[in-house]
């Protein structure tokens, strides 16, 4: 499998609910940088742990939906636009930025969001993750 083919994959993953494709698409440690989105500071997480949270947030919704532009390498790290929509009882929230991440050994091990624009209901989030709407994986 190609590194943007892992990137590919993980945001798929995170469409489908397929948690386990999720976890196996990073490796055991993972650099996080957030900061654009969530404020905050970049930090270094157990996968099981960020997969765990990023579950809880899916859960919550009734829909994702990641798409991507071309995955391009520049300086050894992947680089793609995104554009990521939420959903949760008619409401929408959406995400334009862009992604970059290292990948070694086949799994991802940094992923930086750089946030360009939000559109939509920004409670979004915290309604997700308070109170499940579907399951799975």
């Amino acid at each position: 499998m190609t590194e943007a083919a892992v990137l590919t994959r993980m945001l798929h993953a995170i469409d489908a609910l397929d948690f386990a494709t999720l976890r196996s698409s990073f490796a055991d440690s993972v650099r996080t940088d957030y900061t654009s989105l969530w404020g905050g500071e970049p930090e270094t997480v157990d996968a099981d742990e960020l997969v765990a949270g990023w579950r809880q947030l899916m859960l919550g919704l009734d829909a994702t939906q990641h798409l991507t532009g071309p995955i391009v390498t520049v300086d050894g790290r992947l680089h793609t636009h995104v554009v990521a929509h939420h959903w949760r009882g008619g409401a929408a929230w959406t995400v334009y930025g862009h992604y970059i991440a290292t990948v070694a050994g086949g799994k991802i091990t940094e992923l930086i969001l750089e946030t360009l624009q939000q559109e939509g209901n920004r409670e979004i989030p915290a309604l997700a993750r308070e109170q499940p709407v579907r399951s799975g994986g």
